[in-house]
Parts: structure tokens; sequence; C-alpha cells
């Protein structure tokens, strides 16, 4: 299960099996979305597979992870999300009312994010070889001309920021699953990014890394990006937003809210000069109200994040070996 976390063991999995595998300049980028010319035009293409337990939780439910994951994942390459496919794993004996409510809610999601589900495809497997509902999404978008974003471009000195609050996707599945109550209900932040990310575009095409903060947290997508760029990574612990419930609810169960999984949330790494418009034009939008500056990139210490804690010390970061909450999306 470790190795499907988003954690050192998921990034082992990529770089001793799959990428050895396949062995192509455009995989060995390993960002949210690929991005490809074709045809005169630069595409941005992703998939993703959706196994989220269980399928319906405060705030969302696995189809509107299969639309919002998909339509994030191409926009954290500046792209504008036109097209997705969705194939469907169903295990025999679920219910149809539970696949047509799935169904309905990705298509509202795919409404709200501006694309149209093209294609897609139906497989049915025995009772007791699935666990209900699986589904899988790809997706194309078209990056506009002069836009680069990617892990590598990260610069000694970029603005770190946050699109808003923490870990209420990873604190909201976990209070359903496991039946907690932790003073006040927790919803998914999933929602589609896009819209948002080409608000920031608007300020300046010069973003220098996007990426949506999902399985391992935003400590995960932080230590990725430190290591494909040769950077460090600096953050303010105080500066991070943690909802209180979030913080309780992490404190209760001895979990640290840099590794809860985020489905609605970016991290953006900005150049010093564009900084204070971007997080402006982030906050003016209704999925960046929450937008925070949490620190900067920094020469020192490469391939690492470190946080100065409020007590004055320093403490590092560390890529997660897996998941603290398996079957997170």
């Amino acid at each position: 299960m470790g190795h499907g976390g988003g954690g050192a063991l998921s990034a082992e999995l990529m770089e001793q099996v799959f990428v050895p595998a396949y062995g192509n300049a455009t995989l060995a980028g390993l960002a949210d979305s690929a991005v490809l010319e074709l045809g005169g035009a630069r595409l941005a293409f992703s998939t993703d597979s959706y196994v989220v337990r269980p399928l319906f939780f405060p705030g969302g439910s696995l189809g509107d992870l299969a639309v919002n994951g998909t339509v994030n994942d191409l926009a954290m390459s500046g792209a504008r999300p036109a097209y997705l496919s969705a194939a469907f794993v169903l295990e025999e004996g679920v219910e149809l009312t539970v696949v047509g409510r799935i169904a309905r809610a990705m298509g509202a999601a795919a409404e709200a994010a501006g694309v149209t589900i093209a294609t897609g495809d139906t497989k049915v497997v025995e009772s007791g070889h699935g666990d209900g509902v699986y589904v899988t999404t790809a997706g194309v978008g078209l990056v506009p001309d002069g836009v680069d974003i990617r892990p590598q471009r990260a610069r000694p000195g970029d603005a770190v920021i946050v699109s808003g609050p923490i870990g209420q996707h990873g604190v909201a599945i976990m209070s359903v699953r496991e039946g907690l109550e932790f003073g006040a209900e927790v919803a998914s932040d999933t929602a589609p990014l896009a819209d948002l990310v080409a608000a920031m575009l608007a300020v300046t095409p010069d973003l220098h890394v996007l990426r949506d903060p999902t399985r391992g947290g935003l400590a995960a997508s932080l230590n990725e990006i430190a290591r494909a760029s040769g950077t460090g990574v600096r953050l303010q612990e105080r500066a991070v937003p943690v909802p209180d419930a979030v913080a309780n609810a992490c404190g209760f169960l001895g979990l640290d809210p840099l590794y809860v999984a985020n489905e609605g949330r970016l991290v953006a790494f900005v150049p010093p000069s564009a900084a204070d418009e971007v997080l402006a034009a982030m906050r003016a939008h209704p999925q960046g109200t929450g937008a925070t500056l949490i620190g900067e990139c920094v020469a020192e210490h490469p391939g690492m994040v470190v946080v100065a804690t409020g007590l004055g010390g320093t403490r590092v970061v560390d890529l997660p070996l897996g998941e603290q909450l398996p079957r997170i999306c």
C-alpha cells in the first residue's frame, strides 16, 4: 500500500520500474501532466485512477475527484483543460443507483470545470475482485504560448505560495472512514483550479512551478520540486494555513498536516518580482481567497525542505515513506 501513497516508495516504483521500462524524455520530467507538441499545438496530457474509499464523503465523491483531479493536473502545466475520458471498473453487485450518482457528480463537475467528457469505457469484474467502483480519467488541454511550468524551473528567491488552507480532504475522508468527530465537520476541498491558474497567468506567464499537493500532501510536493530543481525550500511554520479542525484532528491522531492530502489546493513558485501581484490575483478568485505566502526557494540545502518553527528552531520535512491514510483519491 505504501507504493501508492505518493511518497518515497512511490518515487522508488517510478524510478526503478516504470521510467526504465518506458524510457523517454517526456516521461522523465515526472510532472503532473506531460506537455507535448502535436500538429503545431502545445498540449498537456494527463491520466489518473481514483480508488477512494468511501465513495461519498463530506464535500464530494469519487465522481468529483475523478474530474477535478485530472483537470488540476492539466492546470499545473498552465493548460486550459478541454476534454476528458472516463473509464469505469465496476464490481459485480454494485447498485446501479450508486454508479448513476457517481456519473451525475462527474457530469456536474465537468460542467463546472468547463470540460467535456468525450469518450470512455466500462468493465465489470467478479464480486470480491474490486471495491465497488474505480474510475480512471485522462485529459487534454492547450498550453498558452510562452508558458513553461515544471518543477525543474524553481529558482532561489522564488516565493512559495499555497492557495488556501491545507489538509481538509484527508481529514474529511478520515472522519467518515473511521467514524471520528473532531468538533466540527471537515469537508473536502475538492475543486477545479484551472480558472485560478488562468488568473495567475494573467499577471505573469512566467510562473515557475505549480503543483497540486494530493497524495503525500504539501510535504511530498515540495520535496519533489526541491529534488527536481536542485534547490532548497524554507517554510515558515506559522504561515502555513491549517484550519483548527484539521489541526485538532492531526494532533489527536499524531499526524503532521503537511503530509495530509488535498484535492483543491495548489502550491506555486513565483518569481519575487511578481509575487505580490500574483498573491493579490489569487485572493481575488473564489478558489484562492485563502492564498498565503508560506516560504521561499533557497540555494542552501539543495533537495531539502525545512521549516522554521514558532520556537525559533528548524526541522527537516522529508519525503514521506508512504501515505498516512491509503485510498485517499
